[in-house]
């Protein structure tokens, strides 16, 4: 025996406490003092126990006790001094040893043996004992197979017919640990902290993250990826250990939300520098709302085509006709708000000169110009036609062109194919005044010209004598 070690022994074989401890008894001390084999225990007033080393080693083998740690542990000797035991060592305890473990809620150490129906075999010491699945761990295992052969220390939950039947527990021996350590951990949990954590468990609305001890936050859905996330399990596993950012923290329910996607940067940061309006983009359709249809124009960027962008079709709800989750389709860049994240988007239909991005609109909705619209709706005061994405003018009911008793609806179905000429249009688009009148006045010149230069018509044959010849025709026969 090394000279420290008869120092630990003296100390030890002198303590009168002995003669007031039983065997099985389980008491609790303060490590006073350790050395390289046995650590020496004060368990009140000048009397000190003393406990092996490797009773307070862990099971990759390192120390986890320093001096003025108080532990547990059980009486395991009184001859020549007091010894404690903090774990059943595999192959020497005792029925007796194991039913004091029992009923103190010591800890035993045994070995898995083999993975049975609902559980596991363990043998622990001359005995064999029974781990149900759910408390071989305090996650989920998804390989029984993976405990095979490990020792472990377990608590005994169930002791019947003298020993012969025992149920016992590693999980109940975890979630104890965690407890002692989870108000450390929650110190290192604050807003803004990136933790590595292990996937607890995945559910539709996103994961529950192990960060130590047992203290677990919530990873939701939408903090998983600037991209939307339809399904979780896609993005993370049950056992896989992650890197998460402390979103925040609520000190009276004690929640943690986590997320993953600020770890990455933020696509919207550089949506100023990559988007213009007026530009055309190819996107993908992700989901249809009421109001209109929502695209990825890259993972983490979704734009809104407004159900407004889409020419009318005369049906309820037609413009959700014109696309469908999944399809890509060009669509042009209608306005941009970076600090709302919001940007508008309109189909350009297929075939259009915009689908390549690079051509001009086909038509400029300005003064005089003649453009063909679709009939939007009907109002009192006029008739509303779309003219492009955005661009909706106004046909006074003067200008519609048919007598003011007419039916305007009839005649102007909602949906169909409208020429105007533009009489009135402001630089943002907002005020376009439209005449249907005037396209009929041109029409009824233009068939007046060409009538007139025909060849086949003399001169005599003119307007002027074609009228005098009418009005001869119409004026009343004298008696």
């Amino acid at each position: 025996m090394s000279e420290p070690e008869e120092d630990f022994a003296a100390m030890f074989e002198a303590s009168p406490q002995a003669k007031r401890f039983e065997k099985g008894q389980t008491i609790e001390g303060t490590i006073v003092a350790i050395g390289p084999e046995v650590a020496l225990v004060n368990v009140g007033g000048k009397g000190e126990a003393q406990i092996e080393i490797d009773e307070l080693k862990n099971a990759e083998g390192a120390l986890e006790a320093a001096v003025g740690d108080r532990i547990q542990a059980m009486v395991v000797s009184t001859a020549g001094g007091l010894t404690l035991s903090r774990k059943l060592a595999r192959g020497a305890a005792t029925e007796r040893q194991l039913e004091d473990a029992f009923r103190a809620g010591l800890p035993v150490e045994g070995k898995v043996e083999r993975a049975v129906k609902g559980g596991y075999e363990v043998r622990i010491a001359r005995q064999r004992a029974f781990c149900p699945m759910s408390q071989i761990d305090t996650l989920r295992t998804t390989d029984p197979a993976e405990h095979d052969g490990r020792v472990y220390a377990f608590r005994i939950i169930e002791y019947k017919d003298g020993g012969k039947n025992l149920v016992v527990s590693r999980r109940a021996l975890l979630e104890e640990e965690q407890r002692a350590s989870a108000a450390e951990i929650r110190k290192a949990i604050v807003a803004g902290a990136v933790l590595t954590g292990r996937v607890a468990s995945v559910r539709e609305f996103g994961a529950f993250v192990d960060l130590g001890a047992g203290v677990q936050g919530l990873l939701h859905v939408s903090e998983m990826g600037w991209s939307r996330v339809s399904d979780a399990s896609q993005v993370v596993t049950p056992g896989e250990e992650i890197t998460v950012k402390v979103l925040r923290v609520d000190d009276d329910t004690r929640k943690i939300a986590l997320g993953l996607k600020q770890l990455t940067v933020d696509p919207w940061s550089r949506v100023h520098a990559t988007y213009q309006v007026g530009q055309v983009r190819t996107a993908r359709v992700t989901r249809l709302a009421e109001f209109g249809a929502f695209v990825e124009l890259e993972p983490g960027i979704e734009g809104l085509a407004h159900a407004s962008t889409f020419a009318p079709t005369g049906r309820s709800e037609g413009w959700s006709r014109s696309v469908a989750p999944g399809m890509t389709a060009a669509f042009e860049i209608l306005s941009i708000d970076p600090e709302k994240k919001r940007i508008g988007v309109a189909l350009v239909q297929e075939g259009s000169a915009r689908v390549g991005g690079d051509a001009p609109p086909q038509s400029e909705i300005v003064p005089g110009a003649r453009l063909t619209g679709k009939v939007e709706r009907h109002e009192k005061f006029g008739v509303f036609v779309f003219l492009a994405p955005g661009r909706t003018g106004l046909i006074a009911s003067s200008e519609t062109g048919v007598a003011r008793d007419a039916d305007v609806a009839r005649a102007f179905p909602v949906g169909a194919d409208i020429e105007v000429v533009i009489l009135e249009a402001d630089p943002s688009g907002r005020r376009i005044r439209l005449s249907r009148k005037a396209v009929l006045d041109a029409q009824e010149a233009e068939e007046m010209r060409g009538y007139t230069e025909r060849k086949d018509v003399a001169p005599a044959e003119g307007f002027g004598s074609l009228a005098d010849k009418l009005r001869g025709a119409l004026k009343p026969r004298e008696p």
